[in-house]
């Protein structure tokens, strides 16, 4: 739907796996990509894509991979979901669950939430309703030859409290941090995040029982550490910017230059960077089990 690429490459398991078991050293994966088209980029090689690392890139090492973006391009997130996907064995042990679904693409909301839906509709949406209306959104802007952002949800469920630290190793300044680091990620919020601006104290605190908190506006963490509620994050993801309408731009000799992006770029890199936002935060959760820290019950 997001995507015309049919990308069937599997992964090559190297070392540090043995039987069906981690055997303590380094795990090696290799992922040869075999649906390669360099020649889609040879009419723009020598043109900055607007939207795109190009420039940046050029003028930070001088030298650039024209041929898709290099270190740049998304291609590089299939290691964080083979990495992730080793955390997420660990985490089963400790009984976290980590999911991403669709609340936002290209304009259209979701208004309801209902689990069981996230896996029947092809953009991850919680909300039939809303899905349908994002895969016509979809369409309309593939016939335009445009893109589309949206927001990426991610929950992760069964977390312990006491987890990060309260000055330079917050739990959700690394969570942002990992999820920042994703390449069409432009914003990220924990918990009722930039809505937080616009409530009351009375309103925004999570009042706290015997039994526990009462609600969870903070998004399961506060003051860097984990409440021990369902940790709430979002990410805004930006459209893709290889589009084929027409941008202005400049050469790679700084002259004013138009371009077309033609190639099999996609629509949004939403769905696609769902398992990329949940690699990101079991990878971080991992490292915070792996050095858990003394907690009080209460």
């Amino acid at each position: 739907m997001t995507s015309p690429r049919r990308e069937t490459d599997r992964v090559e398991i190297l070392s540090g796996v043995f039987e069906g078991l981690t055997t303590g050293a380094p795990i090696s994966l290799v992922i040869y990509n075999r649906d390669v088209r360099s020649s889609d980029y040879s009419e723009i090689s020598r043109l900055y894509r607007p939207g795109h690392a190009d420039r940046t890139y050029e003028q930070k090492y001088g030298i650039r991979d024209w041929r898709g973006g290099g270190r740049s391009s998304a291609r590089e997130t299939a290691a964080r979901v083979a990495a992730g996907a080793v955390a997420r064995k660990f985490l089963d042990t400790c009984g976290i669950s980590v999911r991403a679904c669709t609340i936002a693409l290209g304009g259209i909301e979701r208004h309801r939430f209902d689990p069981d839906e996230i896996d029947r509709n092809v953009v991850y949406c919680p909300d039939a309703e809303a899905a349908e209306k994002m895969i016509a959104r979809l369409e309309d802007l593939r016939a335009a030859g445009d893109s589309a952002g949206g927001i990426v949800e991610i929950l992760a469920k069964g977390c312990p409290p006491g987890l990060g630290e309260p000055v330079f190793d917050k739990l959700d300044a690394r969570l942002a941090a990992a999820i920042m680091s994703i390449g069409a990620v432009k914003g990220v919020e924990v918990g009722e995040g930039f809505r937080a601006a616009g409530m009351l104290g009375s309103e925004n605190n999570d009042p706290i029982t015997p039994e526990g908190y009462a609600s969870n506006h903070a998004g399961g963490i506060l003051g860097g550490i984990s409440t021990g509620m369902d940790i709430i994050i979002r990410a805004a993801v930006k459209p893709i910017p290889s589009i084929s309408k027409t941008q202005t731009t400049v050469d790679t000799e700084g002259k004013a230059a138009e371009i077309s992006i033609k190639g099999r770029h996609d629509i949004s890199a939403i769905p696609r960077i769902i398992p990329v936002c949940e690699a990101m935060t079991l990878l971080v959760l991992a490292d915070f089990m792996l050095h858990p820290q003394p907690r009080k019950s209460f």
